[in-house]
């Protein structure tokens, strides 16, 4: 499907379950000689290739927090039998089209190209060819008698990349005007240039961890970083937490809940103190590993629920020389369901969506399922 404006719903589900994104999106896509080879069209018979230069605008958004038992199961589901699992899935394919039905006739909306989804990840351990995001059955067009895209990071793992993050040709296509792009969810994940490639990777985990603690204080997450603020940083937990093997290892790498349960949780439980502070301390581990990754008086984008935790940016802008941006609300908090949004348009467009460089995979590829109603 080649045209010029495309009317796209995208759809994201982060690991810090907050909920469910839904954004409604017009893409404009104009010819660019300009823009990286490597976005370009898969048909390598046609010789030159003609990149294409990408703009966007949000006509509505918003997101539906999940109920207990469905932030339940998600946390749970990686201990579930493959029968579970199974079932599991189809319940949240049909809540998925439940949503998205809900959110396009609440804003009317009209002559939709496709739904482009991420669904929910369950398992991911790409280096064991694992990658599951739950919500992706076929199913899922049928009920909601549209196009669907979906399920972008299976055929990556099998192509021997990480899976993720698969963000960052919506940072190049969509935001090159920052030296960094900084998404803070449930992982810290940040894409660059360098050599005329796209560089990404996950730093470290964040609000995976923040808000586990904070729910232990009945809050749903540590507002504005407040009561980090008021702990105290345990320096040897700080030291212990910094020196992780995954810190020293090259990208293209990826997090995922797996690693978090067996390297993270563990350590910070065999430590007596309060969690305050250990919410303390590991806003700082993450601020640490942060200014690690960008160069001096680099401009960084930050998006992500973690845009909001103001005690984490201000200790970032105190141990770093970055000059940080946080943009709109909108796009603070639904960049990567419109950046789903465009992966499906690409793939609708047989074009370059997945890149060699950011995930490590054998070559660069057009990722995703298509359904068709």
């Amino acid at each position: 499907m080649t045209k010029e404006t495309y009317r796209i719903i995208g759809v994201m589900s982060g690991t810090s379950l907050d909920g469910i994104d839904l954004v409604e999106l017009e893409l404009n896509v104009s010819i660019n000689k300009d823009i990286p080879t490597s976005l370009q069209i898969l048909d390598q018979s046609q010789g030159d290739f003609e990149s294409n230069s990408w703009s966007f605008n949000i006509c509505a958004a918003e997101t539906v927090p999940y109920s207990i038992g469905w932030k339940n199961d998600l946390q749970e589901a990686i201990n579930y039998s493959k029968d579970k699992l199974e079932v599991l899935n189809l319940r949240y394919t049909e809540k998925l089209a439940e949503e998205i039905t809900k959110f396009i006739e609440k804003h009317d909306i009209q002559d939709i190209d496709a739904v482009c989804s991420h669904g929910h990840t369950i398992l991911h351990q790409p280096d064991k060819g694992i990658t599951l995001q739950i919500g992706n059955l076929p199913h899922i067009s049928k009920l909601l008698e549209l196009t669907v895209v979906c399920d972008f990071r299976v055929e990556d793992v099998n192509l021997g990349g990480q899976g993720a993050p698969l963000v960052p040709i919506g940072d190049r296509l969509l935001f090159s005007a920052y030296d960094y792009c900084l998404n803070l969810g449930g992982f810290a994940n940040c894409s660059y240039e360098e050599s005329n490639k796209r560089i990404a990777f996950d730093i470290c985990p964040a609000n995976i961890v923040l808000n586990k603690y904070a729910e232990k204080l009945g809050k749903a997450y540590d507002e504005g970083g407040k009561i980090a603020e008021a702990g105290e940083v345990n320096q040897t937990l700080l030291q212990q937490l910094n020196s992780l093997s995954f810190y020293s290892e090259k990208p293209p790498k990826s997090l995922g809940l797996e690693w978090v349960k067996e390297n993270i949780f563990p350590l910070i439980d065999s430590f007596n103190i309060s969690t305050e502070d250990v919410l303390r301390t590991f806003t700082e581990h993450i601020a640490v590993q942060l200014k690690a990754q960008f160069n001096v008086n680099a401009s960084v984008l930050i998006t992500g629920g973690g845009a909001y935790n103001s005690f984490l940016i201000k200790r970032l802008k105190q141990i770093s020389t970055v000059n940080v941006i946080i943009p709109t609300s909108e796009i603070v908090e639904y960049k990567e369901a419109l950046i789903f949004g465009l992966l499906g348009a690409l793939k609708l467009r047989g074009e370059v969506n997945c890149l060699a460089s950011v995930t490590g995979a054998s070559k660069d590829h057009s990722s995703g399922k298509i359904y068709l109603p």
